[in-house]
């Protein structure tokens, strides 16, 4: 089929709807049950050679330099313990679950619900400037020559962002975890709006993050196509006062106020593998 000016300039202009992004670590998060009456029917001894079990697989995941593990004691109903997982393939988290799963200790926890995405940076700015530069030198979009520059310019990217997508999971005492999704109903579609005003928004929305610097650390994991939302937001903080300070604020900024919509939320404490064994007995580390 012949390409005219104007098929190549419809073909570009959808493409340039798409945002690019550059992935890092794939992530899972497990929701537990700990079943206390079970447990506490068992013998003290064999109890204590469960929970040391546990204590031991579940120190190796925390230091593994392939990505980490971190264990948060759940406040609330929805669930007594969450699992976090950070690894280098979908392959190694299902590895992650198959270990866990094999331990004595999981005859005691029932799953009340997972979320497994991957860390994700979004490139409004960056596509921008790049869809431009292509489409400039009249490359046609979604050619071979086209997804090797853009792939060449994501590839520098990943190297530079590669602390941001590989991450050690932040050791702050709180964690608050949400899925979330970008609306789109019958009357606002964050999905028709141009490229441009998305990133002009996606800005806004950054700069109040930002001012909370220090005080609290964000990562964002992409989940279209793996989960039942888009994306996963998870905050780490000392003083979980920042997480409800940080989201109401952003409330306000017209993306979220008009265009997202959230999940539930998780709020949990983290405990270090070592101490499981006192977790267990009803007993916060400090």
């Amino acid at each position: 089929m012949t390409t005219t000016p104007h098929t190549h300039a419809k073909v570009a202009a959808d493409t340039l709807a798409v945002p690019l992004t550059t992935e890092g670590y794939s992530v899972l998060h497990q929701m537990m049950r700990f079943r206390r009456a079970a447990w506490r029917a068992l013998p003290e001894a064999e109890r204590t050679a469960i929970a040391q079990e546990a204590s031991t697989v579940l120190s190796a995941m925390e230091q593994n330099s392939a990505g980490q593990s971190a264990l948060y004691s759940l406040i609330g109903h929805k669930g007594d313990l969450m699992l976090v997982h950070f690894r280098e393939s979908f392959a190694d988290l299902n590895q992650a679950e198959l270990t866990l799963a094999n331990l004595r200790l999981s005859d005691y926890l029932e799953p009340t619900t997972s979320y497994l995405s991957i860390i994700e940076l979004g490139l409004y700015d960056s596509t921008l400037k790049i869809y431009k530069e292509l489409t400039d030198q009249g490359i046609e979009p979604h050619s071979d020559q086209w997804k090797a520059e853009i792939e060449c310019k994501l590839g520098r990217h990943r190297d530079a962002m590669r602390p941001r997508l590989y991450p050690e999971i932040p050791p702050n005492r709180y964690l608050c975890f949400y899925p979330m999704d970008r609306r789109r109903g019958e009357d606002k579609n964050w999905y028709t709006l141009p490229i441009e005003e998305r990133a002009r928004q996606m800005n806004e929305h950054g700069l109040v993050g930002r001012r909370y610097a220090g005080e609290v650390k964000q990562i964002i994991t992409g989940s279209i196509g793996f989960d039942d939302w888009e994306w996963g937001v998870d905050l780490f903080a000392d003083d979980p006062l920042v997480f409800k300070k940080l989201i109401y604020e952003m409330r306000f900024d017209h993306v979220s106020a008009v265009y997202a919509l959230f999940g539930q939320f998780y709020v949990g404490v983290r405990c270090p593998a070592a101490q499981l064994e006192k977790l267990l007995a009803g007993e916060l580390p400090k």
